[in-house]
């Protein structure tokens, strides 16, 4: 059976009584049906978040959408909606450690995103063949400390001529400055390993095992003009000892960082992360 069209909100403001019934008694004078519907309250801010999915009756979606919005405006929540039927268009940046890129690339093609990868992009030649073999637009934008403003530039050609409406940080070993993450429009998620602020610099597994730790992990985040301090989206961790070696506490860790991003790329695009602040409510 074809599953039917449904509209996403993800709604949030000041908490008061009755905010769960009436946003369903909304939908429910328009009668709608409600598949999914979850909230959460912010003991200490006193803010009420949700997330509601349902099958609109009507077939005009923009004219719900738009007054489900103002519907939302007068209890003095924001509101964001998006229908199931859109895919929304993204783009990989990725440098030469390609783990991510590869894990990416491999579950969209088996269709386990609800989105698509229109293009990557990239600083180094390396993975030219292997992102068209993925049937993906492969651009090198070189960067060096002199010709970053015109790469950044000649980045958000690329990803405005594509279309591009969120990026993902596969292991891109470039700081994105303030001005891009401005002027691109979209968001972007990065992935890092979960040591900072310690052992920060190159080679961060070798310092991690020089001090014996016991755990690693790995962090995806929505990249901000703070360099690794953007609201969180998903975490995991992985109990090593002092049997694991250098490599093996690598060959971990990327495993983490593969699991970690697929999972903050599935959640984004499934309209299931709500920010707000430099937190973020993710309705798994």
């Amino acid at each position: 059976m074809k599953t039917p069209a449904t509209l996403v909100a993800l709604l949030h403001g000041p908490d008061q009584p009755g905010l769960v019934a009436k946003t369903a008694g909304w939908i429910y004078a328009r009668q709608g049906n409600i598949l999914h519907a979850d909230q959460h309250r912010d003991m200490e801010a006193g803010e009420f978040f949700q997330r509601i999915e349902w099958v609109p009756a009507s077939g005009d979606a923009p004219a719900e959408v738009a007054e489900l919005k103002a519907f939302a405006a007068s209890l003095g929540m924001a509101a964001r909606v998006a229908h199931s039927g859109h895919r929304s268009k993204g783009a990989i940046f990725v440098s030469r450690e390609d783990h991510c890129f590869h894990d990416l690339a491999l579950r969209w093609s088996a269709g386990e995103f609800a989105g698509d990868f229109a293009c990557v992009i990239s600083n180094h030649p390396d993975l030219a063949d292997t992102a068209r073999h993925y049937g993906l637009a492969f651009h090198h934008v070189p960067v060096t400390a002199a010709t970053k403003p015109a790469a950044e530039a000649r980045q958000r050609e690329i990803l405005r001529a594509a279309g591009v409406e969120f990026i993902v940080l596969a292991r891109y070993m470039q700081v994105l400055s303030a001005e891009f993450l401005d002027q691109c429009g979209v968001p972007v998620i990065n992935i890092h390993h979960s040591f900072l602020p310690a052992f920060a610099g190159g080679k961060p597994y070798h310092q991690a095992h020089e001090r014996g730790v016991k755990l690693i992990g790995a962090t995806a985040h929505y990249a901000t003009a703070v360099l690794d301090d953007g609201p969180i989206i998903q975490q995991d961790v992985v109990r090593v000892t002092h049997r694991h070696g250098v490599d093996d506490l690598v060959r971990k860790g990327r495993d983490l960082e593969k699991s970690v991003l697929a999972q903050a790329v599935r959640w984004h695009l499934e309209n299931r992360i709500l920010v707000y602040g430099n937190k973020t409510v993710v309705f798994d």
